[in-house]
C-alpha cells in the first residue's frame, strides 16, 4: 500500500504530512524518522481509534 505525503525542512526538523490528512503534522530528526512517525500517524488515522478523524476528498463537478 501506497500513500502520497507532504515534507520540508525547517531549521533542524523535517515536518509532514499525509496528503490525505492535512491537519495531522509530525516532525523528525531525520528524513527517516518523519516518514516512520508518518506511518505511525495513518496507522493511527485509520485505525478509528481517533474520532473525528478530518480528510480530503476529490469533488467532481459537470
Amino acid at each position: 500500500m501506497k500513500t502520497k505525503y507532504i515534507y520540508w525542512k525547517e531549521g533542524k526538523w523535517w515536518i509532514g504530512y499525509l496528503e490525505e490528512y492535512p491537519d495531522y503534522l509530525t516532525q523528525g530528526s531525520t528524513l527517516e524518522e518523519l516518514i516512520d512517525n508518518l506511518k505511525d500517524i495513518y496507522h493511527e488515522l485509520t485505525s478509528g481509534s481517533i474520532p473525528s478523524v478530518r480528510k480530503t476528498g476529490t469533488l467532481e463537478i459537470a
